[in-house]
């Protein structure tokens, strides 16, 4: 059964009947209900097409931030063979909101990183909602250190609505954090590949996604802040982060322009969460597209490519 977001309640109508009629067909005119059930899948489906063709990015925030979109575990999970977990930023704690190891990535060795929100609530406790503190950030140093050291290209999975903001994050040096982590995507001699696959938030994501390709799904948003605390700033007003997020620009069609992204992965209709596997895979096969296209760079060239890219960035508009 699907958690529908507000805008698609057309669907969860049209898919509520053929719930009820599929009960019905077990007990009555089995003829009858398959025929109708045929027809209301039909509209069904035609009416998601059609919600998801002209998604505002408000409502393409609401899908990013859908509680069965897949995470970054399940990428992990799906896409890393042979993944070891490294824990801890070997400073001062392990931080469960970050999640970084080393695997095997369709026959190539890699490091990854990636922003775990968590499922259920014991989950999002555990993993702080994705929200990472500076030893999430000093680990993710850590494992690009290693990757540098070894040879390996980086993939990094981003999902989070920012750095976490509480008292003591900010004491042990959170912005420094981040500026590390941002630095060290920018001095890797090895490929790195980011893919945005929900909310990018803030500094909190570009500490990972600095890299020489980014990757954003089709659905998932990208900000310098939440719509929500753009519309407190802007407006006093956190009600307003519906006007906040159109006129920020966060959606994939907007940074693909800025080019402040490389590539749109496409979702399945109705977003990730009504199909993860497909949207995992899709997601594997732009990963592994964007290195191959990297391999026999050698270390001084990924590092140029990279600074490039970013110094591109807003000037050819």
């Amino acid at each position: 059964m699907h958690s529908y977001l507000d805008f698609e309640k057309p669907v969860a109508d049209l898919e509520g009947k053929v719930q009820e009629l599929r009960a019905l067909e077990k007990t009555g005119d089995a003829e009858v209900a398959s025929d109708e059930i045929e027809r209301l899948e039909a509209r069904a489906s035609q009416a998601l097409s059609e919600i998801y063709a002209k998604l505002t990015p408000w409502q393409k925030t609401q899908v990013a931030r859908h509680p069965d979109r897949p995470h970054a575990l399940d990428y992990i999970e799906a896409l890393v063979d042979d993944f070891t977990n490294l824990a801890g930023d070997r400073a001062f704690a392990e931080d469960a909101a970050v999640i970084g190891g080393l695997g095997w990535f369709r026959g190539r060795r890699v490091a990854v990183i990636g922003n775990e929100k968590g499922r259920d609530t014991e989950g999002r406790l555990k993993h702080n909602f994705g929200m990472a503190r500076p030893e999430g950030y000093r680990k993710a140093v850590r494992i690009m250190d290693l990757a540098d050291r070894f040879g390996l290209a980086v993939i990094a999975f981003v999902d989070t609505a920012g750095a976490y903001p509480g008292i003591g994050a900010e004491e042990r040096g959170q912005a420094e954090a981040i500026a590390r982590s941002t630095q060290t995507c920018l001095d890797l001699g090895t490929p790195n590949v980011a893919a945005i696959i929900g909310e990018g938030g803030s500094g909190g994501a570009i500490a990972t996604a600095t890299a020489n390709r980014v990757l954003m799904l089709e659905h998932a948003i990208y900000t310098v802040i939440s719509p929500e605390g753009a519309a407190s700033i802007l407006w006093s007003d956190s009600g307003r982060a519906e006007d906040a997020a159109t006129g920020m620009k966060i959606t994939a069609d907007d940074l693909k322009k800025f080019g402040a992204i490389d590539r749109i992965v496409e979702e399945p209709v109705g977003g990730a969460h009504r199909d993860p596997a497909r949207a995992i895979q899709a997601v594997g096969d732009a990963v592994e597209a964007e290195l191959t296209d990297l391999d026999g760079l050698t270390p001084a060239d990924v590092k140029r490519h990279r600074r490039d890219k970013y110094l591109a960035i807003g000037r050819n508009l």
